[in-house]
């Protein structure tokens, strides 16, 4: 599939990273490198590593780009989408090394040829031996988290892309489907999105947020009005609107290309060398992306993809993000005396996978949120308060007083 680096689930919920696992983090370009560095040898379609296994401490890995295309190779926590380390800008022919501290636990490796769109030759690395005893460093943590923003956004371009060709070339069965998959790596990180000012009104606004600012609209939303136009219009709240007039061909390539020019912008933004994050923007996004789900024209009720009805992709795609900011900073509020509270959160991210699961899953697509009744949709709420409510002290549980 295309869209990689997506959560694998066991037969109880997801694979959590193991507490103690990420202890440093991210590139430790002063540590003493360890014995024998792991050769890895990346390629324009592969990434191989010569052992799938290390013991816990400093592990270094020395990346040879044998590809045609520059080339970045990632260390991910066993959800497969934190980033525990990452080495960039490999040139062919190149060589550079990557060191990172890791304890315990389940991880995977992969590249990216281009620096751009997903992964390739995702593999399982597993480190044994003892846990660390070493407080993470708040630049570290950050560093950490704004790689898997980058990352995230590097991959967010080509799907849109790929969906923007398909609607523009009028193949609205491929632009349907392709629809949810394009927003998963937006809805992860839409966060920090909002940081830039009027990009994610332009890339995310639904129509009556946009007229209510009385700005154009634009984006994920004018699309799905335009793809779903039979059910906006049996919608009935936009009576005699001009939006629900079909677009021509040549007004459906400018919107598109308008689509993608603003997801460039974005990834040009998170690209840039002076972008940068704080703790609590962490952990108060991690709140954020739930506060997407419950809100009034949110997820839970149904009221993000009114057209498509595929508000079921987003809501598991903001979790996702959630649960990657709190394994982001798990071990600063473990070092900080709130065991108890990151046991709770593993937990309840857990139970909250294990319900989405039971309505589908990327691969294989979700339920149309219209056909899911009431009474489970406040099964889905009562889910998602009890993961709310511990999330939103994490703040406190990580950031100096």
């Amino acid at each position: 599939m295309t869209h990689v680096l997506t959560l694998r689930r066991a037969s109880g919920g997801l694979l959590a990273v193991a507490a103690g696992a990420l202890l440093l983090t991210g590139c430790v370009p002063n540590a003493a490198p360890s014995a024998d560095a792991i050769a890895v040898t990346a390629s324009d379609s592969g990434c191989s590593v010569d052992a799938a296994e290390a013991a816990s401490g400093t592990v270094t890995f020395s990346v040879q780009n044998d590809g045609s295309k520059v080339n970045e190779f990632y260390v991910l926590g066993s959800n497969q989408l934190t980033i525990v380390g990452e080495v960039e800008n490999i040139a062919p022919g190149s060589s550079r090394d990557l060191t990172v501290q890791v304890g315990p636990g389940d991880y995977y490796t992969s590249c990216k040829p281009g620096m751009i769109g997903a992964g390739v030759g995702q593999a399982a690395f597993t480190v044994t031996g003892d846990a660390l005893e070493t407080t993470p460093e708040n630049e570290a943590v950050v560093a950490q988290y704004v790689g898997y923003v980058k990352a995230q956004s590097e991959e967010l371009l080509p799907q849109v892309q790929a969906f923007v060709d398909a609607y523009a070339a009028g193949n609205d069965a491929e632009a349907k489907r392709l629809f949810p998959l394009a927003r998963i790596n937006y809805e992860r990180i839409e966060p920090t999105a909002e940081q830039f000012g009027d990009l994610d009104p332009k890339i995310d606004y639904r129509k009556p947020g946009a007229d209510e600012e009385g700005i154009e609209f634009t984006g994920f939303h004018r699309i799905e009005m335009d793809l779903w136009n039979d059910a906006a219009v049996a919608n009935g709240d936009y009576p005699g609107d001009p939006d629900l007039t079909p677009l021509t061909p040549e007004e459906r390539a400018e919107l598109g290309e308008k689509l993608v020019a603003d997801v460039t912008e974005l990834k040009e933004k998170v690209s840039s060398p002076d972008f940068t994050l704080t703790i609590a923007d962490i952990t108060e996004g991690a709140k954020g992306l739930l506060d997407e789900i419950a809100a009034p024209d949110g997820k839970l009720p149904g009221e993000e993809n009114e057209f498509s009805h595929t508000d079921l992709y987003d809501f598991t795609a903001n979790v996702e993000g959630a649960q990657v900011a709190f394994d982001t900073v798990r071990e600063t509020a473990v070092a900080n005396g709130h065991s108890d509270l990151v046991d709770e959160l593993d937990q309840r991210f857990e139970d909250m996978f294990a319900l989405l699961a039971t309505y589908g899953d990327y691969d294989d697509g979700f339920v149309f949120y219209d056909t899911v009744p009431q009474s489970e949709r406040n099964e889905l709420a009562a889910q998602l308060n009890a993961l709310s409510e511990p999330l939103s002290q994490l703040t406190a549980a990580v950031v100096a007083s």
